[in-house]
């Protein structure tokens, strides 16, 4: 007859050499996996928090549909759409790429041949026309100048650029697809998981550990509200006034300053490039259309829309959300626009309960 094994005794019936034992047993272990999944924690860390951001909406989906027999339905939609929005502007950059291709070709061969033409504006400077269109004949004007910044700005490096790229590329499409993967089980195994993240936060740490994770998860959703749906909102405005002023690729542009604008105060360097794309043609009104929309624009988001919507979900004040962000950019990256905010929240919340305010 088969012997059942004899049931684990509880840990706090254990001596305390075996708990120290234990917990060493326990951290090594921790560390050892984070060193496994050191090329995945950043995969890890972007499906944590779009599983979070997304999570109120997908929790009221389950709460009106279900979750179906195998629970497979819903998380693949949700992690579906979340590669969609990443696919299809890189799609559609793409497609312009291609579209502008022979037309770079063309203009590099023109350039070779028969030197850059000298912008219209610089007829027009107030001061030091000559010396810049002296400049500008001589070194860019003249066929053979223009063909020597052409080789020395191609030449040699287009082989070891392509190469370089294609290697981030590669590297890049394994993370996104490992996140995606990620994303799938969070959203399916996303109730059990939650629910034992409470438990564990309780038993290590009291209430309190369960109210600073709850900190973190209000600071990524307000972070997500305030940079990413604001960003994008600012990229729609100023890219209609990009096609209404006539910039070329207006789409594109549009783009590149919505995922700009997602960063407080970096979408300036888009629309000035753009402004100095306009004056390059002679369109110096609508180039200076194109500044004051932009800096009207990113000014109401950064100074009034983004505090609402970030410190006001987590009572955080607006100049540690900006510090939060920038020095999360500077320290972790892109993912930091998210680190960064959450961090600086849970020490407020702890300060606040250290001085005696209550929790918040």
């Amino acid at each position: 007859m088969t012997q059942t094994p004899a049931a684990m005794p509880p840990l706090h019936d254990s001596s305390r050499p075996q708990r120290v034992a234990l917990g060493a047993l326990a951290l090594g272990l921790l560390l050892l996996g984070l060193y496994t999944l050191r090329e995945f924690l950043s995969a890890l860390a972007w499906a944590a928090i779009f599983a979070i951001a997304l999570w109120p909406l997908y929790a009221k989906l389950i709460r009106r549909f279900g979750t179906g027999r195998h629970n497979i339905l819903l998380p693949a939609a949700f992690t579906f759409a979340v590669a969609l929005v990443f696919i299809a502007p890189i799609g559609l950059v793409g497609i312009q790429l291609a579209h502008q291709a022979d037309s770079a070709t063309d203009w590099l061969h023109d350039v070779q041949q028969n030197g850059i033409t000298e912008p219209a504006f610089i007829q027009k400077l107030p001061f030091g026309q000559d010396e810049v269109d002296s400049w500008w004949q001589e070194n860019l004007g003249d066929p053979g100048g223009a063909r020597k910044l052409v080789q020395r700005t191609a030449g040699g490096r287009v082989a070891h650029f392509s190469r370089t790229l294609g290697e981030a590329l590669v590297h890049r499409v394994t993370a996104f697809v490992f996140t995606l993967l990620t994303l799938f089980f969070l959203f399916k195994n996303g109730t059990t998981l939650t629910r034992q993240a409470r438990r564990a936060a309780i038993k290590a740490f009291g209430p309190g550990g369960e109210r600073i994770g709850q900190q973190i998860i209000a600071s990524i959703h307000g972070t997500v509200n305030g940079l990413v749906l604001v960003g994008l909102g600012e990229g729609l405005l100023l890219g209609v006034v990009y096609a209404i002023a006539g910039v070329p690729q207006a789409t594109v542009f549009g783009l590149l300053t919505a995922i700009a604008a997602m960063v407080p105060f970096a979408a300036p360097v888009i629309f000035l490039i753009v402004a100095l794309l306009l004056l390059a043609q002679g369109a110096i009104v609508w180039a200076a259309v194109v500044v004051g929309c932009g800096f009207l624009v990113t000014f109401i988001a950064d100074h009034f829309i983004r505090p609402v919507l970030i410190g006001g979900t987590t009572k955080l004040p607006f100049l540690w959300v900006l510090l939060g962000i920038l020095g999360g950019v500077e320290v972790w990256g892109l993912i930091g626009l998210f680190f960064g905010p959450a961090i600086m929240a849970a020490l407020i919340l702890l300060w606040r309960e250290w001085v005696g305010e209550g929790p918040v």
